[in-house]
């Protein structure tokens, strides 16, 4: 057997699905080695590190750094479980740091969060005490962007279906007539960093690309080749309309019965985003009533709360939960739906860029050039 131990180091790769990819030690040591050459040895603390992040982290820091690993949340760690001297804490989503935390941790200079939400953090209290904060503000932006192609293609061209029959051993192509992208008008309700790739993606297939957005960018518009319409505008024309804006009071049921009746007879929509933008009985009804051609969903508003997506990575996250809710949904009994279980992120790659940035933004902090710094509301600020 090979010793991964001596050649190189597993990745957070698909531990459950036997998955893992291998990359070369010493080529990592040298790289980071050139970068931090100046750099004074610094106490690094990673809490909530899952057993397949402890590894790569150990990899990419322990060469100039004393670093420290444990899998349970700040809150939950025993003072005598806190090494000396911590400069710098890398946390998860689920570590509360606040005032409490912060006073066992009196060295304390910065704060790695290994997400891109920092609302489990004090800002005020890390301000009031210089501590800089940093976050990973994004890891999977194409990532999602494929996801929903993945979707519409499997939908549009019915490859489930196909699966399902050829498993049986039926070869048949009775009812498996599918449909061309090219030409069609590709709808993208936001288009943040996700729906920019998302387009770029629909342009590839030669379809006609529109948008919807709060801050139109006409020369981003022009760059990837679509064009911004108003929010009635982009449903009523729509053959396919793909979801990425934010989940907040002013986007839940946007996609509501009003909405979707807009939709002109056979549109397809598409949601990697969050379940709360659809009104899901709205759509279960339009699904029904043959209005719609069909829906891909990554994600159920009837899901319990998901703060993040790599919050999903976790060993803590009640999966059995999710589980229950998709397979009670009435959606899927639906033929022209497909729904996948909020895996849109979930790429090897995306969550490499997770570790990555986090490693990056701790080698930055120690040169003195600090990066992906989130500072407290400017309200909180004037107080």
């Amino acid at each position: 057997e090979m010793d991964l131990h001596a050649t190189g180091f597993i990745f957070p790769a698909v531990v459950e699905a036997g998955l893992f990819l291998e990359f070369d030690r010493a080529e990592v040591d040298m790289e980071e080695q050139e970068k931090c050459r100046s750099v004074e040895p610094a106490c690094i603390l990673f809490v909530e590190a899952e057993l397949w992040e402890q590894e790569d982290l150990m990899a990419r820091c322990a060469h100039h750094c004393q670093v420290h690993t444990r899998e349970g949340t700040l809150q939950d760690l025993r003072d005598s479980d806190i090494p000396d001297g911590v400069d710098v804490l890398s946390t998860f989503v689920h570590s509360r740091v606040d005032s409490t935390q912060l006073d066992r941790l009196e060295n304390l200079k910065m704060i790695a969060t290994r997400s891109t939400g920092f609302d489990h953090i004090d800002l005020r209290a890390c301000a009031d005490r210089d501590i800089v904060v940093c976050n990973v503000p994004d890891y999977g932006d194409n990532t999602v962007a494929e996801h929903a192609f993945a979707m519409l293609l499997s939908l549009t061209r019915k490859i489930h279906r196909c699966y399902e029959r050829t498993v049986r051993g039926d070869f048949s192509i009775d009812g498996l007539r599918g449909q061309d992208l090219k030409g069609k008008t590709f709808s993208c309700l936001g288009a943040g960093k996700i729906g920019q790739n998302a387009l770029r993606i629909a342009k590839g297939f030669g379809m006609h690309c529109i948008a919807f957005d709060i801050n139109p960018d006409k020369q981003l518009a022009d760059l990837i080749g679509f064009d911004y319409v108003s929010f009635d505008q982009l449903l009523l024309h729509s053959d396919v309309l793909s979801v990425h804006v934010p989940y907040n009071e002013k986007t839940h049921h946007l996609i509501d019965a009003e909405a979707l009746a807009k939709l002109p007879k056979g549109a397809i929509v598409i949601n990697t985003a969050r379940g709360g933008i659809i009104e899901a009985q709205a759509l279960i009804d339009a699904l029904v009533s043959g209005h719609l051609g069909g829906a891909a969903l990554d994600v159920l508003e009837a899901e319990s709360a998901v703060g993040e997506e790599a919050e999903l990575l976790s060993s803590s996250y009640d999966v059995e939960s999710l589980k229950a809710v998709i397979r009670n949904h009435a959606l899927l009994k639906l033929p022209n739906v497909i729904i996948t279980p909020h895996v849109a992120f979930n790429s090897i790659q995306a969550v490499q860029r997770i570790v990555e940035t986090t490693v990056h933004n701790i080698h930055a902090f120690i040169e003195g050039r600090p990066c992906n710094v989130v500072h407290p509301p400017r309200t909180a600020c004037a107080r």
